[in-house]
């Protein structure tokens, strides 16, 4: 063995800072099936089907001293089973290995599966067991993990887009703005995006006119407009005072962002669809979206997030997560500028406890963690498990 190899070895052996190690995982594949099929302007251009279904993959971990974490991932249509059956495949490189050294576990996984790359189904498979790792680190520090992180807030603004989609008829898109409102939420969001343009406006009319000049206002295109039809409608909205117009072009579109946030007065936001910190990097780098969109379960977990947060910050970008409002509000709390969490009911059923809305604004529950747990339906609807190790 050359002197180099020695110094690897003996600077990956344990030191007496390892108190713990990871002795049992546990997986699970879990379908949430939706009340009402949902269609956004993905469905209505023709690009994908109705979604009736999300897939999620929970990752459990505990260690030899008691200890354990829950994360999850998902996938909206397809890709469900191969991020269960790439989590199986890597899960057993964890074993034995001290919790606390996330970043150096995350690594792991990634090298472990290396040849499918860094982004998309592979480092969403990784995220379960990253939000999982951070979960436990904060419960065996008895802190919600927005304080382990560092809060800046205790709750953050929120606003409601379950209650908005294009399937649903605007007299109940009208109808679920209000109880949003009445439960706490501060804003609405509406999708928008339809093949006939004028349809969207008036859609948006009946909604500012219901909701009162002073309420927050999002609209959400779902990549849907070409350069042109951006532009135009773009110029048309600024008269509704919107918070911002949210994926408006391709999501790999950087150029065409860059260019529609520099002439627009309203904000652009994107970024939920990018699957790496490398991908998001391009938006930031060419000043391409006012609001950055990510999400954690998307880009690889909470580490990953940590590091694109930074960067965000230092390019003074406003954050508004995409979905997954169990892990964000935690990670937006922690976030220096004024965020925006969003609320989505499609999860409630998964967990024992559910997220408090008050005053406009999503409260850090005091519950050690994530704070949540899985719930007797999230089991009825696991479809396959895997174990590696022993529960302690």
């Amino acid at each position: 063995m050359t002197t180099k190899t020695q110094g690897l070895a003996a600077a990956a052996a344990p030191g007496e800072a390892t108190l713990d190690r990871i002795a049992w995982i546990g997986l699970h594949a879990i379908r949430l099936p939706l009340a009402t099929p949902i269609s956004d302007a993905k469905v209505l251009t023709g690009r994908q089907r109705p979604m009736t279904e999300v897939a999620f993959l929970f990752a459990e971990i505990g260690t030899e001293n008691g200890h354990e974490g829950i994360g999850f991932s998902y996938s909206k249509r397809a890709g469900g089973p191969g991020q269960f059956e790439h989590a199986k495949e890597i899960a057993p490189v964890l074993l034995g290995e001290d919790p606390s050294d996330i970043a150096k576990l995350w690594t792991k996984l990634c090298w472990a599966g290396a040849s499918v790359g860094r982004s998309g189904l592979s480092t969403q498979a990784i995220a379960a067991f990253d939000i999982a790792l951070w979960d436990l680190k904060a419960k065996r520090a008895g802190l919600p993990l927005a304080k382990l992180l560092g809060a800046h807030r205790d709750s953050v603004q929120c606003y409601n887009t379950s209650g908005g989609f294009l399937h649903t008829p605007i007299e109940e898109v009208l109808e679920n703005s209000s109880k949003s409102l009445a439960a706490g939420i501060s804003g609405i969001k509406i999708k928008v995006g339809q093949p006939d343009t004028a349809a969207d406006l008036r859609r948006l009319t009946a909604v500012r006119e219901h909701l009162g000049d002073d309420v927050p206002l999002m609209v959400d295109a779902n990549q849907q407009w070409d350069r042109p039809t951006a532009q135009r409608m773009g110029r048309t909205m600024e008269q509704f005072n919107l918070v911002w117009i949210e994926e408006p072009l391709d999501a790999y579109d950087v150029q065409g962002h860059a260019a529609l946030a520099r002439s627009l007065d309203t904000p652009v936001a994107t970024g939920e669809m990018l699957a790496s910190v490398g991908e998001h990097w391009e938006l930031i780098k060419n000043e391409a979206a006012d609001f950055i969109q990510p999400d954690a379960p998307r880009i690889g977990g909470i580490t990953q997030f940590l590091k694109l947060a930074t960067l965000a910050d230092q390019a003074h970008l406003q954050l508004a997560p995409h979905f997954a409002m169990e892990i964000h509000l935690h990670l937006a709390a922690a976030y220096p500028h004024e965020p925006w969490v969003e609320h989505f009911d499609w999860l409630d059923p998964l967990f024992n406890e559910h997220l408090e809305t008050r005053d406009g604004r999503m409260h850090v529950p005091s519950r050690p963690g994530l704070g949540f747990t899985l719930s007797d339906q999230a089991t009825a609807w696991t479809r396959a498990t895997a174990e590696f190790g022993k529960r302690a």
